[in-house]
Protein backbone atom coordinates (compact mmCIF):
# COMPACT_ATOMS: atom_id res chain seq x y z
CA UNK A 1 0.00 0.00 0.00
CA UNK A 2 2.71 2.29 0.78
CA UNK A 3 4.43 1.79 -2.50
CA UNK A 4 1.17 2.25 -4.19
CA UNK A 5 0.67 5.34 -2.89
CA UNK A 6 4.65 6.42 -3.62
CA UNK A 7 4.05 5.42 -6.99
CA UNK A 8 0.87 7.49 -7.03
CA UNK A 9 2.93 10.28 -6.05
CA UNK A 10 5.50 10.51 -8.80
CA UNK A 11 2.71 10.77 -11.23
CA UNK A 12 1.67 14.72 -11.91
CA UNK A 13 -2.15 13.67 -12.82
CA UNK A 14 -2.47 11.44 -9.83
CA UNK A 15 -0.53 13.86 -7.57
CA UNK A 16 -2.88 16.52 -7.92
CA UNK A 17 -6.17 14.42 -7.57
CA UNK A 18 -4.62 13.28 -3.79
CA UNK A 19 -3.76 16.79 -3.20
CA UNK A 20 -7.00 17.83 -4.17
CA UNK A 21 -8.82 15.24 -1.74
CA UNK A 22 -6.75 16.01 1.07
CA UNK A 23 -7.32 19.68 0.46
CA UNK A 24 -11.08 19.15 0.61
CA UNK A 25 -10.77 17.16 3.45
CA UNK A 26 -9.11 19.88 5.05
CA UNK A 27 -11.67 22.36 4.12
CA UNK A 28 -14.18 20.29 5.73
CA UNK A 29 -12.07 19.09 9.13
CA UNK A 30 -11.84 23.42 9.41
CA UNK A 31 -15.51 23.42 9.29
CA UNK A 32 -16.29 21.42 11.79
CA UNK A 33 -14.91 24.12 13.64
CA UNK A 34 -16.41 26.90 12.92
CA UNK A 35 -19.36 27.93 14.66
CA UNK A 36 -22.86 29.13 13.70
CA UNK A 37 -23.55 32.44 13.99
CA UNK A 38 -25.28 33.72 17.34
CA UNK A 39 -24.69 30.87 19.20
CA UNK A 40 -23.05 31.15 22.93
CA UNK A 41 -20.85 27.69 21.59
CA UNK A 42 -19.15 27.83 24.92
CA UNK A 43 -22.14 27.28 27.23
CA UNK A 44 -23.94 25.27 24.36
CA UNK A 45 -20.50 22.64 24.41
CA UNK A 46 -20.58 22.32 28.55
CA UNK A 47 -24.15 21.02 27.97
CA UNK A 48 -23.67 19.11 25.36
CA UNK A 49 -21.55 16.97 26.98
CA UNK A 50 -24.12 15.59 28.67
CA UNK A 51 -25.99 14.20 25.87
CA UNK A 52 -27.80 10.88 25.61
CA UNK A 53 -26.23 7.72 23.64
CA UNK A 54 -27.60 9.13 20.48
CA UNK A 55 -26.92 12.38 20.01
CA UNK A 56 -23.30 11.47 20.54
CA UNK A 57 -23.43 8.46 17.67
CA UNK A 58 -24.67 11.55 15.70
CA UNK A 59 -21.23 13.88 16.92
CA UNK A 60 -19.51 10.67 15.66
CA UNK A 61 -20.46 10.78 12.47
CA UNK A 62 -20.18 14.48 12.05
CA UNK A 63 -16.29 14.35 13.47
CA UNK A 64 -17.47 16.49 16.37
CA UNK A 65 -18.81 19.16 14.31
CA UNK A 66 -22.64 18.67 15.99
CA UNK A 67 -21.04 19.11 20.03
CA UNK A 68 -19.68 22.12 18.56
CA UNK A 69 -22.63 23.59 16.70
CA UNK A 70 -20.62 24.26 13.61
CA UNK A 71 -21.76 25.33 10.56
CA UNK A 72 -21.26 21.43 9.61
CA UNK A 73 -23.39 20.45 12.35
CA UNK A 74 -26.12 18.45 9.78
CA UNK A 75 -22.97 16.20 8.67
CA UNK A 76 -23.66 13.86 5.55
CA UNK A 77 -26.27 12.11 7.48
CA UNK A 78 -29.05 14.36 5.27
CA UNK A 79 -27.39 12.82 2.35
CA UNK A 80 -27.41 9.12 3.13
CA UNK A 81 -30.72 9.53 4.22
CA UNK A 82 -31.50 11.32 1.02
CA UNK A 83 -29.89 8.46 -0.74
CA UNK A 84 -31.62 5.42 1.26
CA UNK A 85 -34.86 6.94 0.23
CA UNK A 86 -34.00 7.27 -3.35
CA UNK A 87 -32.84 3.60 -3.43
CA UNK A 88 -36.23 2.33 -1.63
CA UNK A 89 -37.63 4.10 -3.84
CA UNK A 90 -36.05 2.27 -7.30
CA UNK A 91 -38.25 -0.70 -6.51
CA UNK A 92 -41.64 1.13 -5.43
CA UNK A 93 -42.23 4.31 -7.81
CA UNK A 94 -41.98 2.85 -11.21
CA UNK A 95 -40.57 6.25 -12.93
CA UNK A 96 -37.77 6.27 -10.54
CA UNK A 97 -37.18 2.59 -10.88
CA UNK A 98 -36.79 3.81 -15.11
CA UNK A 99 -34.31 6.23 -14.40
CA UNK A 100 -32.47 3.70 -12.55
CA UNK A 101 -32.33 1.84 -16.06
CA UNK A 102 -31.57 5.25 -18.50
CA UNK A 103 -28.25 5.08 -17.97
CA UNK A 104 -25.85 8.41 -17.63
CA UNK A 105 -29.02 10.58 -18.04
CA UNK A 106 -31.81 8.71 -15.60
CA UNK A 107 -28.60 8.65 -12.85
CA UNK A 108 -28.62 12.48 -13.68
CA UNK A 109 -31.93 12.76 -12.17
CA UNK A 110 -31.59 10.36 -9.52
CA UNK A 111 -28.80 12.97 -8.33
CA UNK A 112 -30.71 15.82 -8.98
CA UNK A 113 -33.66 14.54 -7.02
CA UNK A 114 -31.19 13.11 -4.16
CA UNK A 115 -29.78 16.89 -3.52
CA UNK A 116 -33.04 18.36 -3.43
CA UNK A 117 -34.13 15.49 -1.09
CA UNK A 118 -30.99 16.49 1.05
CA UNK A 119 -31.68 20.36 1.22
CA UNK A 120 -35.70 18.96 2.54
CA UNK A 121 -33.87 16.75 5.17
CA UNK A 122 -31.90 19.11 5.65
CA UNK A 123 -34.11 22.21 7.20
CA UNK A 124 -36.20 19.83 8.77
CA UNK A 125 -33.14 18.52 11.26
CA UNK A 126 -31.75 22.24 11.24
CA UNK A 127 -35.24 23.83 12.09
CA UNK A 128 -35.00 20.62 14.98
CA UNK A 129 -31.49 21.64 16.22
CA UNK A 130 -32.49 24.98 17.11
CA UNK A 131 -35.62 23.53 19.11
CA UNK A 132 -33.62 21.27 21.11
CA UNK A 133 -31.02 23.28 21.52
CA UNK A 134 -33.16 26.28 22.78
CA UNK A 135 -34.73 23.84 25.40
CA UNK A 136 -34.32 22.77 29.13
CA UNK A 137 -32.28 20.61 28.12
CA UNK A 138 -29.57 22.23 26.58
CA UNK A 139 -30.20 25.89 27.91
CA UNK A 140 -29.04 27.47 24.83
CA UNK A 141 -31.48 30.72 24.64
CA UNK A 142 -32.00 34.01 22.32
CA UNK A 143 -33.73 36.81 24.07
CA UNK A 144 -35.39 39.25 21.92
CA UNK A 145 -32.87 42.00 20.95
CA UNK A 146 -30.09 41.04 23.22
CA UNK A 147 -27.24 41.17 20.16
CA UNK A 148 -29.34 43.91 18.79
CA UNK A 149 -30.82 41.11 16.16
CA UNK A 150 -34.70 40.17 16.57
CA UNK A 151 -34.83 36.62 17.57
CA UNK A 152 -36.88 35.32 13.94
CA UNK A 153 -33.84 36.62 12.58
CA UNK A 154 -31.16 35.21 14.59
CA UNK A 155 -33.10 31.80 14.24
CA UNK A 156 -33.59 32.01 10.03
CA UNK A 157 -29.63 32.63 9.88
CA UNK A 158 -28.99 30.06 12.26
CA UNK A 159 -31.21 27.57 9.97
CA UNK A 160 -30.09 28.73 6.38
CA UNK A 161 -26.43 28.51 7.71
CA UNK A 162 -26.64 24.93 8.43
CA UNK A 163 -28.53 23.96 5.32
CA UNK A 164 -25.66 25.73 3.60
CA UNK A 165 -23.11 23.70 5.33
CA UNK A 166 -24.87 20.40 4.39
CA UNK A 167 -24.78 21.34 0.78
CA UNK A 168 -21.52 22.67 1.15
CA UNK A 169 -20.45 19.26 2.49
CA UNK A 170 -22.80 17.27 -0.67
CA UNK A 171 -20.99 19.61 -2.97
CA UNK A 172 -17.54 18.85 -1.25
CA UNK A 173 -18.55 15.18 -1.55
CA UNK A 174 -19.12 15.09 -5.37
CA UNK A 175 -16.36 17.54 -5.91
CA UNK A 176 -13.70 14.57 -4.26
CA UNK A 177 -15.54 11.90 -6.95
CA UNK A 178 -15.14 13.76 -9.79
CA UNK A 179 -11.96 15.41 -9.50
CA UNK A 180 -10.10 13.69 -6.57
CA UNK A 181 -9.76 9.68 -5.46
CA UNK A 182 -12.00 7.24 -4.35
CA UNK A 183 -16.13 8.25 -2.50
CA UNK A 184 -16.52 11.69 -1.73
CA UNK A 185 -19.24 11.16 0.64
CA UNK A 186 -17.24 7.61 1.81
CA UNK A 187 -14.23 9.80 2.44
CA UNK A 188 -16.26 12.70 4.36
CA UNK A 189 -17.72 9.91 6.92
CA UNK A 190 -13.86 7.96 7.12
CA UNK A 191 -12.91 11.53 8.36
CA UNK A 192 -15.51 12.60 10.57
CA UNK A 193 -14.92 8.85 12.33
CA UNK A 194 -11.03 8.57 12.25
CA UNK A 195 -10.93 12.65 13.65
CA UNK A 196 -12.74 11.30 17.20
CA UNK A 197 -9.61 8.78 17.65
CA UNK A 198 -7.00 10.58 19.52
CA UNK A 199 -9.92 12.09 21.79
CA UNK A 200 -11.23 8.67 22.53
CA UNK A 201 -7.84 7.33 22.99
CA UNK A 202 -6.92 10.13 25.32
CA UNK A 203 -10.43 9.55 27.16
CA UNK A 204 -9.66 6.07 27.29
CA UNK A 205 -6.52 6.59 29.15
CA UNK A 206 -8.20 9.00 31.40
CA UNK A 207 -11.16 6.79 32.15
CA UNK A 208 -9.26 4.77 35.05
CA UNK A 209 -8.54 6.45 37.98
CA UNK A 210 -5.35 4.20 37.60
CA UNK A 211 -2.95 5.59 35.04
CA UNK A 212 -1.25 2.31 34.50
CA UNK A 213 -4.43 0.22 33.94
CA UNK A 214 -5.97 2.96 32.21
CA UNK A 215 -2.68 2.82 29.64
CA UNK A 216 -3.23 -1.38 29.88
CA UNK A 217 -6.75 -1.13 28.70
CA UNK A 218 -6.31 0.96 26.22
CA UNK A 219 -3.43 -0.67 24.66
CA UNK A 220 -5.41 -4.13 25.00
CA UNK A 221 -8.29 -2.51 22.89
CA UNK A 222 -6.15 -1.22 20.37
CA UNK A 223 -4.19 -4.70 19.54
CA UNK A 224 -7.60 -6.25 19.79
CA UNK A 225 -8.64 -3.72 16.54
CA UNK A 226 -5.28 -4.49 14.96
CA UNK A 227 -5.76 -8.09 15.18
CA UNK A 228 -9.32 -7.60 13.69
CA UNK A 229 -8.54 -5.88 10.79
CA UNK A 230 -6.93 -8.88 9.02
CA UNK A 231 -9.68 -10.94 9.31
CA UNK A 232 -12.20 -8.17 8.26
CA UNK A 233 -10.09 -7.50 4.79
CA UNK A 234 -10.76 -11.09 4.64
CA UNK A 235 -13.79 -11.24 4.89
CA UNK A 236 -14.35 -7.85 2.47
CA UNK A 237 -12.10 -10.29 -0.43
CA UNK A 238 -13.55 -13.38 0.19
CA UNK A 239 -15.43 -14.49 -3.33
CA UNK A 240 -18.17 -17.49 -4.39
CA UNK A 241 -16.65 -18.44 -8.08
CA UNK A 242 -19.81 -19.51 -10.12
CA UNK A 243 -17.62 -21.32 -13.25
CA UNK A 244 -18.65 -20.77 -16.65
CA UNK A 245 -17.50 -22.48 -19.53
CA UNK A 246 -18.02 -21.58 -22.88
CA UNK A 247 -19.02 -24.42 -26.52
CA UNK A 248 -16.47 -24.44 -28.87
CA UNK A 249 -18.08 -22.97 -32.21
CA UNK A 250 -17.04 -21.91 -35.69
CA UNK A 251 -17.22 -18.14 -36.74
CA UNK A 252 -15.38 -18.28 -40.83
CA UNK A 253 -12.62 -19.99 -40.61
CA UNK A 254 -11.50 -19.60 -37.15
CA UNK A 255 -12.76 -22.06 -34.00
CA UNK A 256 -14.10 -19.53 -31.14
CA UNK A 257 -14.73 -20.36 -27.58
CA UNK A 258 -14.28 -23.44 -25.75
CA UNK A 259 -12.56 -21.27 -22.86
CA UNK A 260 -13.48 -21.37 -18.93
CA UNK A 261 -13.97 -18.62 -16.39
CA UNK A 262 -16.00 -17.93 -13.74
CA UNK A 263 -18.69 -15.47 -12.07
CA UNK A 264 -17.36 -13.72 -8.88
CA UNK A 265 -19.72 -13.30 -6.16
CA UNK A 266 -18.19 -11.91 -2.86
CA UNK A 267 -19.64 -13.17 0.07
CA UNK A 268 -19.78 -9.30 1.15
CA UNK A 269 -21.25 -7.96 -1.92
CA UNK A 270 -22.78 -4.59 -0.61
CA UNK A 271 -19.26 -3.80 1.18
CA UNK A 272 -20.56 -1.07 4.14
CA UNK A 273 -23.28 -0.04 2.39
CA UNK A 274 -26.15 -2.05 4.72
CA UNK A 275 -24.15 -0.69 8.14
CA UNK A 276 -24.27 2.73 6.62
CA UNK A 277 -27.66 2.76 5.99
CA UNK A 278 -28.59 0.80 9.19
CA UNK A 279 -27.03 3.07 11.67
CA UNK A 280 -28.71 6.18 9.54
CA UNK A 281 -32.12 4.31 10.32
CA UNK A 282 -31.39 3.37 13.84
CA UNK A 283 -30.52 7.20 14.76
CA UNK A 284 -33.17 8.55 12.73
CA UNK A 285 -35.72 8.35 16.01
CA UNK A 286 -32.78 11.23 17.80
CA UNK A 287 -33.09 13.08 14.76
CA UNK A 288 -37.36 13.63 14.98
CA UNK A 289 -36.95 13.29 18.49
CA UNK A 290 -34.68 16.81 17.68
CA UNK A 291 -37.14 17.94 15.83
CA UNK A 292 -40.17 17.19 18.05
CA UNK A 293 -38.54 17.43 21.79
CA UNK A 294 -40.61 15.62 23.46
CA UNK A 295 -39.88 13.53 26.21
CA UNK A 296 -41.10 10.44 25.38
CA UNK A 297 -39.39 10.28 22.01
CA UNK A 298 -36.28 11.54 23.46
CA UNK A 299 -36.67 8.21 25.47
CA UNK A 300 -37.42 6.22 22.69
CA UNK A 301 -34.91 7.46 20.40
CA UNK A 302 -32.12 6.76 23.71
CA UNK A 303 -33.78 3.37 24.13
CA UNK A 304 -33.37 2.24 20.53
CA UNK A 305 -29.51 3.84 20.25
CA UNK A 306 -28.63 1.63 22.66
CA UNK A 307 -29.07 -1.74 24.57
CA UNK A 308 -30.57 -5.09 23.41
CA UNK A 309 -33.34 -3.31 21.34
CA UNK A 310 -30.53 -1.58 19.54
CA UNK A 311 -28.50 -4.78 18.86
CA UNK A 312 -31.44 -6.61 17.53
CA UNK A 313 -32.41 -3.63 15.11
CA UNK A 314 -28.45 -3.62 13.72
CA UNK A 315 -28.62 -6.87 13.06
CA UNK A 316 -32.01 -7.40 10.96
CA UNK A 317 -31.32 -3.87 9.45
CA UNK A 318 -27.68 -5.11 8.55
CA UNK A 319 -28.85 -8.41 6.99
CA UNK A 320 -32.11 -6.98 5.16
CA UNK A 321 -29.84 -3.72 3.30
CA UNK A 322 -27.09 -6.47 2.53
CA UNK A 323 -29.45 -8.43 0.82
CA UNK A 324 -31.82 -5.87 -0.90
CA UNK A 325 -28.57 -4.21 -1.96
CA UNK A 326 -27.06 -7.02 -3.39
CA UNK A 327 -30.01 -7.70 -5.33
CA UNK A 328 -29.71 -4.19 -6.80
CA UNK A 329 -26.04 -4.52 -7.77
CA UNK A 330 -26.36 -7.87 -9.41
CA UNK A 331 -28.95 -9.11 -11.46
CA UNK A 332 -29.19 -13.08 -12.31
CA UNK A 333 -31.95 -12.70 -14.96
CA UNK A 334 -29.16 -10.18 -16.86
CA UNK A 335 -26.51 -12.50 -15.69
CA UNK A 336 -28.01 -15.74 -16.97
CA UNK A 337 -29.38 -13.79 -20.55
CA UNK A 338 -25.87 -12.48 -21.33
CA UNK A 339 -24.09 -16.22 -20.42
CA UNK A 340 -26.36 -17.85 -22.60
CA UNK A 341 -25.86 -14.81 -25.31
CA UNK A 342 -22.21 -15.61 -25.73
CA UNK A 343 -22.49 -19.14 -25.89
CA UNK A 344 -21.69 -20.26 -22.21
CA UNK A 345 -23.27 -22.58 -19.96
CA UNK A 346 -22.77 -23.12 -16.16
CA UNK A 347 -21.30 -27.03 -15.79
CA UNK A 348 -24.13 -29.21 -14.59
CA UNK A 349 -26.77 -26.92 -14.83
CA UNK A 350 -29.82 -26.15 -18.02
CA UNK A 351 -29.36 -22.69 -19.44
CA UNK A 352 -32.04 -20.58 -19.04
CA UNK A 353 -34.64 -20.06 -16.04
CA UNK A 354 -32.44 -22.71 -14.50
CA UNK A 355 -29.28 -20.84 -14.43
CA UNK A 356 -31.11 -17.99 -13.14
CA UNK A 357 -32.40 -19.90 -9.84
CA UNK A 358 -29.51 -21.53 -9.51
CA UNK A 359 -27.74 -18.18 -9.63
CA UNK A 360 -29.73 -16.59 -7.10
CA UNK A 361 -29.73 -19.76 -4.42
CA UNK A 362 -25.78 -19.01 -4.37
CA UNK A 363 -26.36 -15.26 -3.77
CA UNK A 364 -28.87 -16.00 -0.74
CA UNK A 365 -26.22 -18.69 0.32
CA UNK A 366 -23.52 -16.28 0.02
CA UNK A 367 -24.84 -13.13 1.20
CA UNK A 368 -26.34 -14.64 4.38
CA UNK A 369 -22.98 -15.20 6.07
CA UNK A 370 -21.17 -12.17 4.82
CA UNK A 371 -24.19 -9.68 6.58
CA UNK A 372 -24.00 -12.05 9.91
CA UNK A 373 -20.55 -11.30 9.87
CA UNK A 374 -20.50 -7.72 9.53
CA UNK A 375 -23.56 -7.29 11.87
CA UNK A 376 -21.47 -9.30 14.43
CA UNK A 377 -18.77 -7.20 13.88
CA UNK A 378 -21.20 -3.98 14.17
CA UNK A 379 -23.05 -5.38 17.27
CA UNK A 380 -20.12 -6.47 19.59
CA UNK A 381 -18.51 -3.37 20.22
CA UNK A 382 -21.86 -2.02 21.28
CA UNK A 383 -22.55 -4.83 23.58
CA UNK A 384 -18.24 -3.62 25.45
CA UNK A 385 -19.42 -0.44 24.94
CA UNK A 386 -22.70 -0.43 27.35
CA UNK A 387 -21.18 -2.07 29.74
CA UNK A 388 -17.77 -0.41 30.13
CA UNK A 389 -18.53 3.28 28.83
CA UNK A 390 -14.85 3.36 27.27
CA UNK A 391 -14.97 6.12 24.52
CA UNK A 392 -12.34 4.34 22.52
CA UNK A 393 -14.57 0.87 22.07
CA UNK A 394 -17.42 3.48 20.48
CA UNK A 395 -14.58 5.15 17.58
CA UNK A 396 -13.45 1.63 17.33
CA UNK A 397 -16.95 0.07 17.01
CA UNK A 398 -18.20 -2.05 14.81
CA UNK A 399 -20.02 0.66 12.15
CA UNK A 400 -16.28 2.55 12.45
CA UNK A 401 -13.94 0.22 12.18
CA UNK A 402 -16.33 -1.37 8.92
CA UNK A 403 -16.65 1.75 6.99
CA UNK A 404 -12.99 2.72 7.70
CA UNK A 405 -11.56 -0.47 6.33
CA UNK A 406 -14.16 -0.78 3.80
CA UNK A 407 -13.41 3.28 2.64
CA UNK A 408 -9.43 2.85 3.20
CA UNK A 409 -9.72 -0.70 0.68
CA UNK A 410 -12.07 1.34 -1.57
CA UNK A 411 -10.36 3.84 -2.00
CA UNK A 412 -6.68 2.33 -2.13
CA UNK A 413 -7.99 -0.28 -5.25
CA UNK A 414 -8.61 3.38 -7.35
CA UNK A 415 -5.56 4.43 -6.74
CA UNK A 416 -4.05 1.22 -7.62
CA UNK A 417 -6.56 1.01 -10.89
CA UNK A 418 -5.47 4.51 -11.85
CA UNK A 419 -1.79 3.48 -11.41
CA UNK A 420 -2.01 0.50 -14.14
CA UNK A 421 -4.16 2.91 -15.98
CA UNK A 422 -0.57 5.23 -16.47
CA UNK A 423 1.66 2.66 -16.50
CA UNK A 424 0.15 0.80 -19.22
CA UNK A 425 2.49 0.96 -22.16
CA UNK A 426 -0.24 -1.07 -24.65
CA UNK A 427 0.94 -3.59 -26.93
CA UNK A 428 2.25 -0.30 -29.66
CA UNK A 429 5.08 1.02 -28.17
Amino acid sequence: MLSSIIDAFKIKELRFKILFTLGIIALYRLGAYIPVPGIPFKAFADQFADSGVAMNMLDLFTGGALSHFSVFSLGIMPYITASIIMQLMQGVIPAVGRWAKEGEAGQKKITQTTRYLTLGLGFINAIGYLLLFQSSRYGVKFDEGAMGVPYALTAAVIVFTLIAGTAFIMWMGELITQHGIGNGMSLIIFTSIISRVPSAIFSSIDLQHDLGMGIAVTVLILLVVLACIPLIIFIEKAQRRIPVNYAKRVQGRRMMGGQSTYIPLKVNAAGVIPIIFASCIIYFPAQIAALFNVEWLTNVSNAISTGWVNWILTVLLIVFFAYFYTSMVFNPEETADNIQKQGGFVPGVRPGRATVQYIKDVIKHVTLPGALFIAAIAVVPSILFFFTNNQLIQAFGGTSILIMIGVALDTMSKVESQLKMYNYDGFFK
